[in-house]
């Protein structure tokens, strides 16, 4: 039986100066979680490491970070889930 992962999601967004990503793993997994500017600079890795199953919260931190859009990534062993969010100042 295939393991689904879940839409991951950043709330609120947009977003000023934090917003909180949110994903859920259905069983322990190695996490990356890495956010990225338009032109697919890596800005920060978020996450790095191994995750138990369930539901999981991490903040992001924009403040040091000019306005616009940001792409968000998770990538758990084969499968990735990715999403934009807006920073505005």
């Amino acid at each position: 039986m295939p393991v689904n992962y879940p839409v991951i999601q950043a709330y609120p967004n947009p977003f000023n100066p934090t917003t909180v990503i949110s994903f859920e793993l259905p069983v322990s997994s190695l996490v990356n979680l890495a956010v990225y500017d338009v032109s697919g600079r890596l800005i920060s890795t978020v996450v790095n490491g191994w995750r138990d199953a369930g539901v999981h919260e991490v903040t992001f931190d924009g403040s040091g970070l000019v306005s616009g859009i940001y792409i968000y990534q998770l990538d758990i062993g084969s499968h990735s889930a990715s999403g934009k969010m807006v920073l505005m100042k």
